[in-house]
């Protein structure tokens, strides 16, 4: 497997935000939003090989029993499903973050997904796999990042449209600095959203450090 990077830290985001977590980020994406913060790890060209034991082998020296597979888009590459299956039989609590333009069929269903639908401001709107809605459960995570009201229209439509009652975990997550979190915040409170409000927890402990 092409690997970007391996580390552990406070997991910044989802419904697990504050928790230590052991962040696997694979290599190689098949988008390139216009606010993506991980662009290192779109190219494959620095990506170091593993194994799927030596993922699994790498990840025990953490003592961490919380992990996340994310990329990139991890499940560009194959050997993404098996290895979150030996993560899972190994004891390990599993998240798997994904852009929701791959196909999430024949995933373990221990594994937790948080999905992306991608908004207008990231320039693939309309990109999410619509299929993909038959694989979300509630357990599953779906998360919009917004830049701006054409996005926040834009997620309000598809939750009313074609999320409704699959899971109610929706998050909605500012771009900075491009949104005020205030803002975003007064948009959902005057909408009567049933969403979660996310600001990435990690950017505010370490701004701009690689690796956290």
């Amino acid at each position: 497997m092409l690997v970007s990077e391996i580390f552990r830290s406070i997991q910044g985001e989802s419904t697990h935000m504050g928790l230590s977590c052991v962040f696997i980020r694979l290599a190689g994406c098949n988008l390139r939003c216009g606010w993506c913060d991980t662009e290192y790890a779109q190219s494959k060209a620095k990506a170091k090989k593993f194994t799927i034991d030596q993922i699994v082998k790498e990840v025990k020296k953490y003592k961490c029993s919380l992990l996340e597979i994310t990329g990139g888009e991890p499940l560009m590459q194959d050997e993404a499903r098996p290895l979150a299956t030996r993560l899972l039989d190994a004891g390990f609590k599993v998240l798997l973050e994904t852009n929701g333009t791959v196909c999430l069929s024949k995933l373990d269903p221990r594994l937790i997904k948080i999905v992306d639908v991608k908004c207008p401001s990231s320039g693939h709107g309309g990109s999410f796999l619509m299929d993909n809605l038959r694989h979300i459960t509630d357990d599953d995570e779906v998360k919009f990042v917004i830049a701006d009201r054409k996005d926040f229209d834009y997620a309000k439509r598809f939750i009313d449209e074609c999320l409704k009652d699959i899971t109610l975990k929706v998050l909605f997550a500012p771009v900075a600095p491009e949104l005020n979190p205030k803002e975003l915040a007064e948009w959902i409170l005057k909408d009567c959203l049933q969403v979660r409000l996310q600001i990435q927890m990690h950017k505010y402990v370490w701004p701009d450090e690689p690796g956290r």
